[in-house]
């Protein structure tokens, strides 16, 4: 969440998935950054089916590796970024600000605090090391399973670990667990033989979920095909929770990331898509992480606490469902 890495030398470095679409005439394309997650690859299944030209508008998908997405979003590179809530608020608290419009989902169990063999509870960390990359999602996980059990954190220690190397570090023995996401946890217990998840986001659901940010100047000037990329999104939605369809969205998200589409399946099982009505519920604004306002409130204090920023954000500003709403009611009238 911390993001000082520059923007890669022109967006061919990065890889572009290309143009869908058909916007009105003389409109430049949205850009979307969108990066390696399942709800974010999702999308995939939108371009390649041909939705964006269905509902007439023009989308540049342009693939990258979720930081450098990051970057590319606070150099004005694209229109809008596939990020975490807690992420979008270090982007708009020490770069640029953004507007969550679309709810994908939140993280399931792909993120998870994997313990060595011979820890089988977060209390068997008492008094042992975790290596987790501090001020990161994986952290915060952390912590709030630690409170969940009653456990002080001064018990655990912290061992500061980039996460994409923490695999390597249970392996080495050089700490007692770690926090990470997929597919680094996954690595992990691959890795070490006897390892186990010991907490994940499936047991604190909604403290992480994933949204398509959007610069306001783009929501301002672009909403007619914004609120158009909203309605290919849910029938993406409804298609991927469609049990029939598990085995073509499969080959799609895999295709993707270059795996074999059995090896994909245990990421997106521990990635809940969100229908309409569920998105509409976790829309509200609420207290707790059954809504993604109460949500961005722990993470924001998370934050603070950490000095990624200084001042609590006005979370308000960084999330918007009317869009989302607006799809809704369209759908009321048909």
């Amino acid at each position: 969440m911390k993001f000082k890495l520059n923007w890669m030398k022109g967006l061919l470095a990065a890889g572009v998935c290309g143009m869908v679409g058909m916007a009105q005439a003389g409109a430049e394309p949205l850009k979307i950054g969108y990066s390696d997650w399942p709800g974010w690859i999702a999308w995939e299944i939108g371009i390649k089916k041909g939705w964006f030209e269905e509902a007439g508008v023009e989308v540049d998908f342009v693939w990258m590796d979720y930081v450098e997405s990051m970057d590319a979003y606070v150099a004005g590179k694209v229109d809008a970024v596939t990020m975490t809530n807690g992420d979008a608020l270090v982007t708009g608290g020490t770069g640029k600000p953004s507007v969550g419009i679309i709810m994908n989902d939140f993280s399931n169990g792909n993120d998870m605090i994997v313990g060595a063999p011979g820890i089988n509870s977060l209390a068997d960390l008492k008094g042992k090391k975790v290596g987790v990359e501090e001020g990161f999602v994986c952290h915060l996980l952390l912590l709030t399973g630690l409170q969940k059990e009653g456990i002080d954190p001064a018990e655990v220690a912290i061992v500061n670990t980039p996460t994409n190397e923490t695999p390597q570090v249970l392996q080495a023995k050089a700490v007692d667990a770690i926090g990470a996401w997929q597919p680094n946890s996954g690595q992990a217990l691959k890795s070490v033989p006897g390892s186990k998840p010991i907490f994940t986001s499936a047991d604190a659901p909604g403290i992480i979920y994933d949204l398509l940010y959007v610069s306001p100047e783009s929501l301002d000037s672009r909403k007619e095909d914004w609120a158009k990329v909203v309605t290919v999104w849910y029938k993406i939605a409804e298609f991927i929770r469609d049990e029939e369809n598990l085995d073509e969205a499969l080959e799609i998200l895999s295709a993707r990331v270059g795996i074999k589409p059995e090896e994909y399946e245990p990421f997106l099982k521990g990635t809940y898509i969100l229908t309409l009505d569920e998105a509409l519920e976790r829309w509200e604004n609420k207290e707790g992480l059954g809504s993604v306002y109460g949500s961005s409130k722990v993470v924001d204090k998370f934050n603070v606490d950490f000095e990624v920023y200084e001042k609590p954000l006005d979370i308000e500003k960084y999330l918007n469902p009317s869009l989302t709403k607006a799809y809704a009611e369209s759908l009321k009238s048909e």
